[in-house]
């Protein structure tokens, strides 16, 4: 039995000595080179940012069909209307080579366009022109500038205009002026017939005639309210 003991302390006390000398080892390692303990840890930090931003690119430039960023894409939107936006109108008589410019409020209905929108309302507001449009002589129109501070749009007319005389009638109990061809409205007035004498309301359902436009404002600055 002693001989047994004896040769297992003879293994051990190898074994504990070697342990105690690696670990002296690295203690005199991390005194003598500080450094390399630090390279370690700022390596391994620098591979955790760079999967944190490989990450966060991801996230924030996710790819589109055309394989741009979804970022750069969105800031290359065109400019939208809003309501500080300057509505130009030049509205100008073909005939006669005339312009008039006039600065309106920006229609509601036109807020938040972009310009493809906005060109869009346009051909459709000229292939569709409101009545009254078409009585002062519409013909055509045209957008001339387009940004988010201020839109101009060219309005073009042949404007009617009146002859010798004038012909009073009436439509849904309500005066208006034609011109002499008896078809074009000149004037729509808002003179109820059944405000005018008895007898006037009598000639103008005949269609009255006036020979002047002198005639035709003294009828107007008389009866209109």
């Amino acid at each position: 039995m002693k001989f047994v003991k004896g040769i297992g302390l003879f293994f051990v006390y190898p074994l504990v000595l070697f342990g105690l000398g690696f670990y002296a080892g690295v203690c005199t390692t991390h005194f003598f080179y500080p450094g390399e303990q630090k390279k370690e840890m700022m390596e391994q930090d620098l591979k955790s940012e760079e999967l944190y931003f490989e990450e966060d690119d991801c996230m924030d430039y996710e790819k589109t069909d055309n394989g741009n960023p979804a970022s750069l894409e969105a800031s290359n939107d065109a400019e939208t209307l809003c309501v500080e936006t300057e509505y130009v109108l030049e509205e100008c008589d073909i005939d006669g080579n005339t312009t008039v410019e006039t600065t309106w409020k920006l229609p509601d209905k036109y807020v938040g366009m972009n310009r493809e929108q906005f060109l869009e309302a346009m051909e459709l507001y000229e292939a569709f022109p409101p009545l009254s449009e078409m009585e002062r002589g519409f013909v055509s129109l045209e957008v001339l500038s387009f940004s988010r501070k201020r839109v101009v749009v060219q309005m073009n007319y042949r404007y009617v205009r009146p002859g010798k005389g004038f012909y009073l009638a009436v439509y849904n109990n309500e005066v208006l002026v034609y011109l002499e061809d008896k078809e074009t409205v000149f004037i729509e007035t808002d003179i109820m017939l059944e405000q005018l004498p008895q007898k006037l309301q009598q000639d103008i359902i005949d269609m009255m005639w006036l020979e002047s436009e002198e005639e035709l404002y003294n009828f107007l600055e008389t009866y209109s309210s």
